[in-house]
């Protein structure tokens, strides 16, 4: 049976969002392997909701590198053997909460345990958040896991769910995809060129 807290975190449910496109917006096929979205998504309570301001989130920080394995572990599962080429993270707020609040649970010490479940990733992970209620919908960023610059790999997943969060919790959401958009054709920096930089060229 699966446990309901993990290490500091109260987690009510678990979300898988798995999409494949396999053809342009104009019917062109892929140019190779479809691209797939995955995001996995916790819906955890806040546990400052209700509280006003709190000077001190550490608490959460502190705690977040457990989630951020539990996170990986779930992503590589969704992966079945794929692997991700691009990520991103978000959080959605409920209404009793702050905006900062999300954002605590999305630190480095959150997303280390992730890049490194996912076979490493030396660019900054791309992020957003907002305070919403059940159904609340969010955009996704996400870019090239390796090199921040890479044009092909621009691009967004969106995602709702219409049982959280509720007012006393935040949905922690991280997502990747397998490759860069289909026909991508803007030009700049590939990602076959990526190999050796430093991943913010």
């Amino acid at each position: 049976m699966a446990a309901a807290r993990l290490d500091f975190f109260q987690i009510r449910r678990w979300i898988v969002h798995d999409e494949e496109t396999l053809c342009s917006e104009s019917g062109r096929p892929a140019d190779g392997p479809g691209l797939r979205k995955i995001v996995v998504g916790a819906l955890i309570r806040n546990p400052y909701s209700g509280k006003g301001h709190v000077d001190s989130l550490a608490e959460v920080i502190g705690h977040s590198a457990a989630l951020g394995a539990e996170f990986g572990r779930r992503l590589t599962r969704a992966l079945a053997g794929d692997q991700a080429a691009s990520y991103g993270k978000a959080c959605i707020v409920g209404m009793a909460g702050e905006y900062e609040h999300g954002n605590a649970f999305l630190t480095t010490e959150f997303a280390d345990p992730l890049r490194h479940a996912l076979g490493g990733g030396k660019a900054w992970i791309s992020s957003t958040g907002k305070r919403g209620g059940p159904g609340c919908g969010i955009d996704i960023p996400l870019a090239h896991k390796d090199a921040l610059y890479v044009r092909s790999h621009y691009d967004t997943v969106t995602v709702n769910f219409s049982d959280g969060p509720a007012a006393d919790e935040v949905l922690v959401l991280f997502a990747v995809a397998t490759r860069g958009r289909l026909h991508a054709r803007l030009g700049g920096l590939s990602a076959h060129e990526i190999k050796g930089t430093d991943g913010l060229r």
